[in-house]
């Protein structure tokens, strides 16, 4: 998760872990299936002339299933035109 990272880096280990508890005790957590993975795998094939990462296809993936923008300021998920909350 790299809200996790960006907290960890800019706040370190304590305020990585506080973020984290917060997280889980507020939060559905969402297990990707395999069918996910297989369309984020055939997402991230569809632009061979970009770096988008399986994790970033996943999240592409998901968020658009479930009809929710992604927050972030990554133009892979323009390229692969999902929903973006800025």
């Amino acid at each position: 998760m790299e809200a996790h990272k960006l907290v960890l880096y800019k706040g370190g280990n304590r305020a990585a872990e506080n973020f984290m508890q917060r997280l889980l005790a507020g939060t559905n957590i969402i297990n990707p299936t395999i069918e996910d993975y297989q369309q984020a795998y055939n997402l991230v094939r569809q632009f061979p002339d970009q770096t988008i990462t399986l994790f970033d296809a996943l999240l592409a993936t998901l968020s658009t299933a479930m009809n929710l923008p992604v927050w972030t300021y990554d133009y892979h998920f323009d390229v692969m035109q999902v929903k973006v909350w800025r």
